[in-house]
């Protein structure tokens, strides 16, 4: 008999636990609003007369940021470059040490609890125009002249798939759109 009693003493005490757990947990509130660090999915869309057009879709989360960085061949193709050219290790270049057309994005954005983000744009490029003449360590060179331009921006945006289209003050247009 002290088995059956031990047995129905420990099912008991189980039992208390269990009861006393359920009641010390956190009650669930459902709402129909998706979790602001859930991922979210950016599409960056950029058109540029001077820097070219290019787009790329990638997934982050709130609070994070990611660059996007597209390389392209400028019209009348890469111009030449050597490593003497001042600042050459900044420049954008192919393969050949060819100095090309790039653009970098970064996108920050921080979403609220209404769904709604607030985003920072990082944008820079740079693209040759020409060349230019330039003396370093006295030898005159033929150097890329660069044209750059660089940008930040701050705006909000809903993350419904929607898209929210700034211009830049060189008149490059950046569409970003936002979908959980």
């Amino acid at each position: 008999m002290s088995f059956r009693l031990h047995v129905v003493t420990v099912s008991a005490g189980i039992a208390c636990m269990m009861a006393s757990a359920a009641q010390a947990a956190t009650p669930i509130t459902v709402t129909s609003q998706a979790a602001t660090d859930g991922p979210i999915q950016y599409t960056v869309k950029v058109t540029s007369k001077v820097f070219g057009n290019a787009q790329d879709t990638r997934t982050i989360r709130s609070g994070q940021s990611d660059d996007y960085t597209w390389k392209t061949v400028p019209p009348g193709g890469p111009v030449a470059a050597t490593e003497d050219c001042p600042d050459y290790s900044s420049l954008p270049v192919d393969a050949n040490g060819k100095m090309i057309r790039q653009i970098q994005v970064r996108v920050a954005p921080v979403v609220a609890k209404d769904g709604v983000a607030t985003v920072q744009i990082s944008f820079q490029a740079q693209t040759p125009k020409g060349t230019k003449s330039v003396t370093a360590n006295g030898k005159t060179l033929t150097c890329p002249n660069a044209t750059t331009f660089s940008q930040i921006l701050h705006f909000t945006m809903p993350t419904n798939g929607s898209v929210k289209t700034v211009s830049l003050t060189d008149g490059t247009q950046v569409a970003v759109s936002a979908k959980r």
